[in-house]
């Protein structure tokens, strides 16, 4: 099987599920969006916004609380999905605002609203969200998962460990590997970011957690088969940063 006709296969599976996901952030006023949700530039003392709960509801993986500020202006604010009781006080970290933001899982459109990290940590909390880590940076690699998914054998694929070690002489050309989703982030960047891996590779050495773009949104432990453009030393900005990535990927479940 060549690559043309793994395209096509995989193309004809893939067009079904493209534009799956939760509520997509409408064009931000500044910046991309980093995994998860909208971002949130790295800093050591975040900007907050403190207000009354007047509202809140949870839906496509976020909170949304209305809030009323200290001089009685109401905002919108999401967040991902935690308890908020109404009547409260919620300070939460500031993030990126967006105008007309149409959530198709609320079925209704903020003139205004504002998507954050959550609530400002407490000092010295673990966790905090300015502290997370970029999300193309070595800590944001999955840990390696005791697994064992073999490579497509009627085709020129490669393991994940062999794409890391061989990534000079596949840079800017088509590869397959197959692989277990271990983790998904939606929607970022029109595109949808996967970490695959088949139990190659090794923490140790930071070559056994690959990620891959694609417009498809494959579950967490689907086990898949990809092809795309392998990318070393790939820089998106805002922290997307990768040794090895793998772009623009097609994807056709494995069995």
């Amino acid at each position: 099987m060549n690559y043309l006709s793994f395209f096509s296969v995989a193309l004809m599976l893939a067009l079904p599920a493209a534009g799956l996901g939760a509520d997509t952030p409408a064009k931000p006023i500044t910046a991309p969006l980093p995994p998860g949700h909208p971002p949130m530039p790295a800093l050591q003392q975040p900007p907050s916004i403190t207000g009354k709960v007047l509202e809140t509801m949870d839906s496509g993986g976020y909170t949304y609380v209305r809030l009323q500020q200290e001089k009685g202006e109401k905002i919108w604010v999401a967040f991902p999905k935690a308890k908020v009781a109404v009547g409260k006080k919620l300070s939460l970290v500031a993030g990126e605002e967006f105008k007309n933001f149409e959530s198709k899982t609320l079925n209704r459109t903020f003139d205004r609203i504002i998507f954050s990290l959550g609530p400002v940590p407490k000092k010295g909390a673990k966790g905090a969200p300015h502290t997370m880590p970029a999300p193309g940076s070595k800590g944001a690699r999955v840990a390696p998962e005791k697994i064992s998914v073999q490579k497509p054998q009627k085709v020129n694929a490669h393991t994940v460990a062999e794409l890391f070690a061989q990534k000079d002489k596949l840079n800017g050309k088509k590869v397959i590997v197959r692989g277990k989703v271990v983790k998904v982030s939606k929607n970022i960047m029109k595109r949808n970011w996967i970490h695959l891996q088949d139990g190659t590779g090794s923490a140790e050495k930071n070559n056994h957690d690959l990620v891959a773009t694609t417009q498809i949104l494959p579950e967490e432990g689907q086990v898949i088969t990809v092809m795309g453009t392998l990318l070393k030393d790939k820089d998106f900005g805002m922290g997307y940063k990768y040794e090895v990535i793998i772009d623009n990927t097609v994807i056709a479940p494995s069995k």
